[in-house]
Parts: C-alpha cells; structure tokens; sequence
C-alpha cells in the first residue's frame, strides 16, 4: 500500500512516496514534475520501513554522508528506468555531462542516444537527491535546469563539494 510523508530538508520541504518495498517518489514541493504520475491527493500520509529509511538516508545525506540508499522502484519507460539507474553511478562529489551519461548507455542499451534524450529523462527523475539528477551539467560544465530549482542543484552541489567543477 502506497504511503507518503513529508520530510523537512534544509532546502525546503519535500514529498517522499513508497510502499514497502520500495521509494517510488522523493519531489521538493512545488517543483516541476511534482508527484510525476502519482495523484498524491488520493494517497494517505504515514509511515512504513521504506519512507524510515529514505529519511533517515536524506538526514545522513545533508549532513555530509551518503549511505547505501533505500529501496528504490524506477519509473517510466524502461529508457528513463536505465537513465535512473545510470544516474545512481555518478559518485557523490562528482558531476557527469548528458553527453557523457548518452555515451554509458550506449553502452548498455546497445544503441545510439541522444544527449537531448538523456536531458529529459534526467528532467523527469522523481527521485529527487536520492537519484542525483542535480549532479548532470552541460557539456561545457554549465549549470542546467533542475525540476528543484537551479538554486537547489547549486547548493547540492556545493554541499557534495562538486561546485568548482561547474560554471555558475
């Protein structure tokens, strides 16, 4: 069964979204995409071991440690599932371009993909900081949109000590 909670992070309150088995959402509020395909008005508040843990991971997480993150459920089409997936491989402290994520799943995919691709995918992740979609920048090292606000992705960033590999 579906439950949601809250959780208050230093850059502003967030809607995490799982079931037992596994986080299917983590949104800032307000942010693009907020509940991706989820009505979250139909789906009470509470608390399992998922929503527990994924908490306590975001608590770790803005304090300066990223553990072995929850239980996770990618969404979408399975081109967006690998996209997530590939995005849990970009190490904390470190950014990765669109273009370098198109050319790792080429080689997974075992076809072609488009950098442009790559930026919806990424823009679409609804799993917000567990999923590090703020750590993916242009090819020139630019800062690029972030469903949270390109404000956010910059303090991520800098939080994780990675701000002096973008241009602001």
């Amino acid at each position: 069964m579906l439950k949601q909670t809250t959780y208050d992070s230093p850059l502003g309150q967030m809607t995490l979204l799982a079931d037992d088995a596994g986080l299917y959402g983590v949104w800032f509020d307000g942010q693009a995409y907020f509940g991706g395909t989820f009505d979250l008005t139909t789906i009470a508040s509470g608390d399992n071991a998922v929503l527990q843990a994924a908490t306590a991971w975001m608590t770790a997480y803005f304090n300066g440690h990223e553990g072995q993150r929850p239980a996770l459920h990618f969404s979408g089409t399975p081109y967006r599932q690998a996209v997530q997936q590939a995005l849990c491989d970009i190490p904390r402290g470190q950014v990765a371009t669109y273009q370098q994520l198109a050319d790792r799943l080429e080689k997974f995919l075992g076809h072609k993909t488009a950098a442009r691709a790559i930026g919806g995918a990424v823009g679409h992740n609804p799993l917000s900081v567990i999923v590090p979609c703020h750590r993916v920048v242009g090819s020139d090292g630019s800062m690029t949109g972030y469903a949270g606000g390109l404000w956010r992705k910059q303090a991520l960033l800098e939080l994780e000590g990675a701000s002096d590999q973008v241009k602001l």
